[in-house]
């Protein structure tokens, strides 16, 4: 990532590395861009010896090794490896755990997330305790000796809450724990965990990484010998790894992802600073907008202080008036998942996170009536346009029913 040239500095910057990292040209051709592997086996010219560096594709293959060098570089780690999906990178890390071991964890994650820790994780003896307030019982929730790993979202999906990383870090560290924290609602461009003190970072690569709603991926990076060999070879016995196609996929959709995370910025601090002047909204969640209660976090943890292209609101009007804002926005389309380079919008309380009991939903911030919101790289205008349109016909349908 960074060499010494005449004395100074070559570290590049975060466009630049996006750009060429993991992509020399090839040496045969010199093509620009690497070619797609999609060869599952590799020749050798004697027992034990293959041609190259490759020899199965599930153990490695050269489109995963260029993308996961690229995603080490943004994510200044010194390795990362990548995953058939997100919740496989999940997978493979609570794998790594020795039976009775226990885990401490943000409440609000991700439901696939909440899934894999209370349903799997238990099966194969490892607990997950879960804490609204993970900064403030973080010490008494650590049981000494078993508590292995502490898990943090940040921003939480969907209230958009933030944690304090260093915080917690310092705090597990003294005890020897290790922390993890999903960064799939920032991306590698808007915030960085490993600097702020977190052993691993992993991510949906379906989300801002590719950012073109055509790829299934997850990644984990970190900067520990001792992890890469647990978790690389828990990649390989395991087996759920991507196909060289998607890596190389994921891989261009990553080279724009600084321009992309700007755009995606700027349109959702457009539409946050809409929604929160409207006399049709309750709320609204956004860590790049003053209001934000965590906003001295996205100052200090975020690039520039940057919110990033999700948000979500509480509409006037119950479920009845969110359902019917998702029925008249029209740019903006009514859909799952996030990151991509078209706007979407859903009511997690009916879809994302209708798994998760009612009670719990709304201790946790998701109320019948919120509204999630993931801005894409469209025209700011057209997606303010939209939004005060559907608010409008939102209300005035509800009251009349």
């Amino acid at each position: 990532m960074g060499s010494m040239e005449n004395g100074h500095s070559t570290e590049r910057r975060f466009g630049t590395l996006a750009v060429h990292a993991g992509a020399p040209h090839d040496p045969v051709t010199g093509a620009v861009i690497a070619p797609i592997s999609l060869s599952t086996t590799y020749a050798q010219t004697s027992v034990g010896s293959p041609v190259g560096l490759y020899e199965y594709t599930r153990s490695s293959n050269p489109n995963r090794d260029n993308f996961e060098t690229a995603v080490a570089a943004l994510e200044h780690a010194k390795y990362a490896l990548a995953y058939s999906s997100g919740s496989a990178a999940t997978a493979n890390i609570l794998q790594s755990l020795a039976r009775g071991s226990h885990v401490v964890s943000v409440s609000d994650v991700y439901g696939g997330t909440h899934r894999y820790f209370t349903k799997v994780a238990a099966a194969h003896g490892v607990q997950v305790t879960f804490s609204p307030t993970i900064e403030l019982h973080v010490e008494e929730l650590i049981r000494p000796g078993d508590t292995k790993l502490i898990w943090i979202e940040t921003p939480s999906n969907p209230t958009l809450g933030l944690v304090d990383i260093k915080a917690v870090a310092e705090i597990a560290h003294r005890h020897g724990i290790l922390v993890v924290v999903d960064n799939t609602f920032m991306s590698p461009y808007v915030q960085n965990p490993l600097v702020h003190g977190a052993d691993i970072v992993v991510h949906s690569v379906t989300k801002y990484i590719n950012g073109h709603s055509d790829v299934l991926m997850g990644v984990a990076a970190f900067n520990s010998d001792d992890l890469k060999e647990r978790l690389s070879f828990l990649q390989n016995a395991i087996g759920a790894v991507p196909s060289p196609f998607d890596c190389w996929l994921a891989h261009r959709g990553l080279k724009t992802l600084h321009l992309r995370a700007r755009e995606a910025t700027k349109n959702a601090t457009t539409v946050a600073k809409a929604l929160e002047a409207s006399s049709h909204v309750i709320s609204v969640n956004y860590p790049g907008i003053d209001s934000h209660p965590h906003r001295k976090i996205a100052l200090k943890q975020h690039r520039d202080g940057m919110g990033g292209g999700m948000l979500s609101f509480r509409i006037k009007g119950g479920q009845t008036a969110a359902h019917n804002f998702c029925k008249y926005i029209k740019v903006f389309t009514l859909a799952e998942s996030l990151g991509g380079v078209e706007s979407l919008c859903e009511v997690p309380s009916s879809m994302t996170h209708a798994g998760i009991p009612k009670d719990q939903r709304e201790a946790a911030g998701v109320f019948d009536d919120l509204v999630r919101m993931s801005c894409g790289v469209e025209d700011a205008e057209d997606l303010l346009a939209d939004v005060l349109q559907a608010l409008e016909k939102a209300d005035m349908s509800n009251g009349s029913a």
